[in-house]
């Protein structure tokens, strides 16, 4: 089998390797010894096993690391070693998580933990938790301190800056497997954005697919950060979780390759999903009154940007038709008349294309996308 042809390794998540190591920490102050490899049952019930790949030993207390395997996922914490430091705690206390150097610490409303908690999310703690209660016993009082060997640097690669997550990663997990370009925590992050604007207040979140249109459209509205989401090419994951959880005004920004795709149905904007449709592009030039030679020059150009330059030197405007397009795709998504949408298509360098205005997305004036 060809090495392009074999199927992709799934890998563990940050949660499943703390609760590994808080179990081989946990034996080792029970026992003396630390087990390597260490055993553990995964929320859908399979077990697997995880070597050590640190331990150490003192007065009271324990630590065990194991080193991330995120597989053939793409994953910024790919090889990172996660520790856990076992501690008896105070009487009555339970079982007590801290941050240690390298995972973060919550600071803003809207997350699932709250905030001056470490980031380590309910169903790693649940995981960990069970481990404690397997090893020391229900109800045993300790301090669980996970730490991330170059969290802080890691973290700088995510979003948990933006989120309120202050000094390293979060662990994270919901089945303790990581499954290969699945984009989980991607969409994690997008709906962990939502919520903390959401908490903090706000009323109008703006999703942008890079990071020139997420320039652009923050001095467009002069947005704060927390109000600026990275969806990346997830135009319907962010529109589907606004739909269940609502916020007024919303503003999809993106550019002019990835705001023609949407405007032709697509919600995954991802290349890897389909190119945009160049004839159709230049259909709407047509409609917009281009002539017969700027329609063989949109459908024979090589990129969107460079039909969109054509369309340009020629005078017809075709962003706004791109625009009021890509609107009625993403409305068909919000699908809430509480909802206001309004649409931006920015070029490279951040000069506006084509805008579609707020609109409820149930505007009359509008259909909504059927496709």
């Amino acid at each position: 089998m060809n090495e392009e042809d074999r199927p992709l390794k799934r890998g563990w998540t940050t949660g499943a390797c703390a609760t590994a190591a808080t179990k081989a920490a946990c034996l080792a102050l029970t026992t003396g010894a630390f087990p390597d490899p260490v055993e553990i049952v995964l929320p859908g019930g399979q077990n697997v096993a995880f070597a050590l790949a640190k331990s150490e030993r003192g007065n009271g207390w324990a630590m065990a690391g194991i080193v991330k395997d995120a597989g053939d996922d793409p994953d910024v914490t790919h090889g990172a070693l996660v520790m856990s430091t076992v501690r008896p705690g105070a009487a009555s206390s339970g079982v007590v998580f801290k941050a240690g150097k390298g995972v973060g610490t919550v600071t803003r409303p809207g997350l699932p933990i709250p905030p001056g908690e470490a980031s380590i999310n309910p169903v790693p703690r649940k995981m960990i938790a069970g481990v404690v209660a397997e090893v020391l016993g229900e109800g045993a009082d300790v301090e669980v301190e996970i730490s991330v060997a170059g969290g802080e640097e890691m973290a700088l690669k995510t979003l948990n800056p933006r989120l309120g997550i202050l000094g390293g990663i979060s662990i994270l997990g919901t089945t303790g497997i990581v499954i290969p370009y699945s984009c989980s925590a991607w969409i994690h992050s997008i709906h962990r954005g939502v919520d903390v604007a959401r908490a903090m207040g706000f009323d109008h979140v703006a999703g942008s697919t890079g990071n020139a249109s997420e320039l652009a459209v923050q001095k467009f509205h002069g947005l704060h950060e927390v109000q600026l989401i990275d969806m990346g090419d997830f135009v319907g994951g962010m529109a589907k979780y606004i739909r269940a959880h609502p916020v007024a005004k919303v503003t999809i920004a993106g550019g002019v390759a990835k705001m023609t795709k949407l405007s032709q149905g697509l919600l995954d904007v991802h290349s890897n999903r389909g190119s945009a449709d160049l004839d159709g592009l230049a259909a709407v030039a047509v409609e917009a009154g281009a002539d017969a030679a700027l329609e063989a020059r949109i459908k024979s150009a090589n990129t969107v940007a460079e039909a969109f330059i054509e369309a340009r030197k020629a005078g017809i405007a075709i962003g706004d038709a791109v625009a009021a397009a890509a609107w009625r795709t993403a409305a068909g998504a919000l699908n809430s008349a509480d909802i206001a949408l309004e649409i931006l298509v920015f070029n490279r360098e951040g000069e506006l294309m084509g805008h579609a205005p707020f609109a409820a997305c149930h505007n009359p004036s509008r259909p909504l996308n059927r496709r």
